[in-house]
Protein backbone atom coordinates (compact mmCIF):
# COMPACT_ATOMS: atom_id res chain seq x y z
CA UNK A 1 0.00 0.00 0.00
CA UNK A 2 1.21 3.49 -0.82
CA UNK A 3 1.42 6.58 1.65
CA UNK A 4 -1.63 8.30 2.84
CA UNK A 5 -0.72 11.58 0.68
CA UNK A 6 -1.42 9.60 -2.68
CA UNK A 7 -0.58 11.30 -6.08
CA UNK A 8 -2.15 10.29 -9.50
CA UNK A 9 -2.19 11.59 -12.63
CA UNK A 10 -4.29 11.32 -15.57
CA UNK A 11 -2.48 11.52 -19.29
CA UNK A 12 -5.48 14.09 -20.57
CA UNK A 13 -7.15 17.56 -18.63
CA UNK A 14 -10.45 16.97 -20.03
CA UNK A 15 -12.63 17.34 -17.57
CA UNK A 16 -15.00 14.27 -18.14
CA UNK A 17 -11.85 11.67 -17.73
CA UNK A 18 -10.29 13.16 -14.69
CA UNK A 19 -13.87 13.37 -13.12
CA UNK A 20 -14.01 9.82 -14.13
CA UNK A 21 -11.03 8.90 -12.21
CA UNK A 22 -11.99 10.98 -9.30
CA UNK A 23 -15.36 9.35 -8.85
CA UNK A 24 -13.98 5.50 -9.50
CA UNK A 25 -10.96 5.59 -6.79
CA UNK A 26 -13.28 7.23 -4.24
CA UNK A 27 -14.91 3.41 -4.61
CA UNK A 28 -11.08 2.37 -3.57
CA UNK A 29 -10.13 3.99 -0.38
CA UNK A 30 -8.27 1.19 0.71
CA UNK A 31 -6.04 1.33 -2.59
CA UNK A 32 -6.02 5.04 -2.61
CA UNK A 33 -6.11 6.74 0.95
CA UNK A 34 -6.39 10.41 0.51
CA UNK A 35 -5.92 10.89 -3.40
CA UNK A 36 -4.50 14.10 -5.12
CA UNK A 37 -5.51 13.60 -8.31
CA UNK A 38 -3.65 16.10 -11.64
CA UNK A 39 -5.03 15.76 -15.28
CA UNK A 40 -1.52 16.56 -17.09
CA UNK A 41 -1.91 17.42 -20.73
CA UNK A 42 0.56 14.89 -22.48
CA UNK A 43 1.39 14.87 -26.25
CA UNK A 44 0.21 11.77 -27.48
CA UNK A 45 0.64 9.88 -31.16
CA UNK A 46 -2.68 10.67 -32.93
CA UNK A 47 -4.19 8.24 -35.05
CA UNK A 48 -7.19 10.98 -36.12
CA UNK A 49 -9.06 8.12 -34.03
CA UNK A 50 -8.11 5.04 -33.05
CA UNK A 51 -9.68 2.44 -35.64
CA UNK A 52 -8.39 -1.13 -33.79
CA UNK A 53 -7.64 -2.78 -30.12
CA UNK A 54 -4.39 -1.93 -30.34
CA UNK A 55 -4.30 1.49 -31.33
CA UNK A 56 -6.69 2.12 -28.47
CA UNK A 57 -4.99 0.43 -25.99
CA UNK A 58 -1.69 1.95 -27.09
CA UNK A 59 -3.22 5.37 -26.72
CA UNK A 60 -4.07 4.61 -23.28
CA UNK A 61 -1.02 3.20 -22.48
CA UNK A 62 0.87 5.95 -23.90
CA UNK A 63 -0.82 8.73 -21.63
CA UNK A 64 -0.75 6.47 -18.82
CA UNK A 65 3.35 6.55 -19.43
CA UNK A 66 3.09 10.13 -20.49
CA UNK A 67 1.38 11.22 -17.53
CA UNK A 68 4.10 9.25 -15.05
CA UNK A 69 5.90 12.01 -13.31
CA UNK A 70 6.66 12.44 -9.42
CA UNK A 71 3.55 10.21 -8.47
CA UNK A 72 2.30 7.06 -7.74
CA UNK A 73 0.25 6.14 -10.48
CA UNK A 74 -0.87 7.48 -13.76
CA UNK A 75 -4.21 6.77 -15.77
CA UNK A 76 -3.87 6.80 -19.79
CA UNK A 77 -8.03 6.51 -21.13
CA UNK A 78 -8.13 6.36 -24.93
CA UNK A 79 -11.63 5.35 -27.22
CA UNK A 80 -11.17 4.00 -30.04
CA UNK A 81 -12.96 1.49 -32.57
CA UNK A 82 -12.11 -2.18 -32.48
CA UNK A 83 -13.27 -4.73 -34.81
CA UNK A 84 -16.35 -6.71 -33.87
CA UNK A 85 -18.22 -9.61 -36.48
CA UNK A 86 -21.55 -9.32 -36.91
CA UNK A 87 -22.38 -5.50 -36.35
CA UNK A 88 -23.52 -3.37 -38.94
CA UNK A 89 -20.03 -1.08 -39.40
CA UNK A 90 -18.04 -4.23 -38.59
CA UNK A 91 -16.73 -1.91 -35.66
CA UNK A 92 -17.89 -0.78 -32.40
CA UNK A 93 -16.51 1.91 -29.89
CA UNK A 94 -15.16 0.93 -26.65
CA UNK A 95 -12.43 2.16 -24.09
CA UNK A 96 -9.21 1.82 -22.70
CA UNK A 97 -7.67 2.47 -19.66
CA UNK A 98 -4.65 2.21 -18.86
CA UNK A 99 -2.95 2.65 -14.84
CA UNK A 100 1.06 2.84 -14.98
CA UNK A 101 2.58 2.64 -11.58
CA UNK A 102 6.07 3.18 -12.65
CA UNK A 103 7.45 -0.28 -13.47
CA UNK A 104 3.93 -2.41 -14.06
CA UNK A 105 1.02 -1.63 -17.02
CA UNK A 106 -2.20 -2.64 -15.50
CA UNK A 107 -5.70 -2.58 -18.66
CA UNK A 108 -8.95 -2.95 -18.49
CA UNK A 109 -11.68 -2.12 -21.13
CA UNK A 110 -15.09 -1.00 -21.09
CA UNK A 111 -18.28 -1.67 -22.91
CA UNK A 112 -18.97 -0.92 -26.64
CA UNK A 113 -21.35 0.35 -28.72
CA UNK A 114 -21.93 0.85 -32.69
CA UNK A 115 -21.23 4.43 -34.01
CA UNK A 116 -24.25 5.19 -36.88
CA UNK A 117 -22.63 4.21 -40.23
CA UNK A 118 -21.49 7.46 -41.76
CA UNK A 119 -19.72 8.08 -38.36
CA UNK A 120 -18.38 5.28 -38.67
CA UNK A 121 -16.89 5.13 -42.70
CA UNK A 122 -15.91 8.70 -42.11
CA UNK A 123 -14.21 7.37 -39.12
CA UNK A 124 -12.49 4.39 -41.17
CA UNK A 125 -11.59 6.47 -44.32
CA UNK A 126 -9.57 9.02 -42.21
CA UNK A 127 -11.63 11.75 -42.87
CA UNK A 128 -12.39 12.68 -39.16
CA UNK A 129 -12.57 11.82 -35.70
CA UNK A 130 -16.40 11.12 -34.16
CA UNK A 131 -16.55 14.65 -32.70
CA UNK A 132 -16.15 16.38 -36.12
CA UNK A 133 -17.91 13.43 -37.42
CA UNK A 134 -20.86 14.03 -35.80
CA UNK A 135 -20.58 17.90 -36.68
CA UNK A 136 -20.21 17.34 -40.11
CA UNK A 137 -23.06 15.13 -40.16
CA UNK A 138 -25.56 17.65 -38.63
CA UNK A 139 -25.91 15.02 -35.49
CA UNK A 140 -24.65 18.12 -32.95
CA UNK A 141 -22.96 21.46 -32.90
CA UNK A 142 -20.98 20.96 -30.08
CA UNK A 143 -16.77 20.79 -31.15
CA UNK A 144 -15.31 18.27 -29.01
CA UNK A 145 -17.95 15.90 -27.94
CA UNK A 146 -15.84 14.08 -25.30
CA UNK A 147 -15.74 16.93 -23.11
CA UNK A 148 -19.96 17.83 -23.23
CA UNK A 149 -21.98 16.49 -20.16
CA UNK A 150 -22.76 12.74 -20.92
CA UNK A 151 -20.91 12.95 -24.20
CA UNK A 152 -22.43 11.30 -26.92
CA UNK A 153 -23.11 7.89 -25.79
CA UNK A 154 -25.40 9.91 -23.49
CA UNK A 155 -27.06 11.51 -26.50
CA UNK A 156 -27.12 7.82 -28.03
CA UNK A 157 -28.93 6.56 -24.89
CA UNK A 158 -31.19 9.36 -24.26
CA UNK A 159 -28.80 9.65 -20.98
CA UNK A 160 -29.75 6.10 -19.96
CA UNK A 161 -25.70 5.89 -19.73
CA UNK A 162 -23.89 9.05 -19.32
CA UNK A 163 -19.59 9.66 -21.19
CA UNK A 164 -18.38 9.62 -17.06
CA UNK A 165 -20.00 6.64 -16.33
CA UNK A 166 -19.09 4.56 -19.49
CA UNK A 167 -15.25 5.90 -18.63
CA UNK A 168 -15.44 4.37 -15.02
CA UNK A 169 -16.00 1.13 -16.33
CA UNK A 170 -12.80 0.58 -17.97
CA UNK A 171 -10.88 2.20 -14.89
CA UNK A 172 -12.56 -0.58 -12.67
CA UNK A 173 -11.50 -3.53 -15.01
CA UNK A 174 -8.01 -2.29 -15.12
CA UNK A 175 -8.70 -1.72 -11.05
CA UNK A 176 -9.25 -5.58 -10.64
CA UNK A 177 -5.56 -5.83 -10.97
CA UNK A 178 -4.65 -3.52 -8.16
CA UNK A 179 -7.61 -4.89 -5.82
CA UNK A 180 -6.89 -8.69 -6.42
CA UNK A 181 -3.11 -8.26 -7.38
CA UNK A 182 -2.45 -12.05 -5.63
CA UNK A 183 -4.58 -13.41 -8.48
CA UNK A 184 -2.53 -11.83 -11.17
CA UNK A 185 1.03 -12.31 -10.40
Amino acid sequence: MKSSNMKIHIGSKNQTKVQAVIDTILLYPSLFPTPEVIGIDVDVALYGHPKSIKETVEGAVSRAKKAFAHCDYSFGLEGGLIEVPYTKTGFMETGACAIYDGKNIFVGLGPAYEWPQDVTKMILDGKADASLAFKQLGYTHHEKLGSIKGGIIGELTNGRIMREDFTKYSIIMALIHLEKSELYK
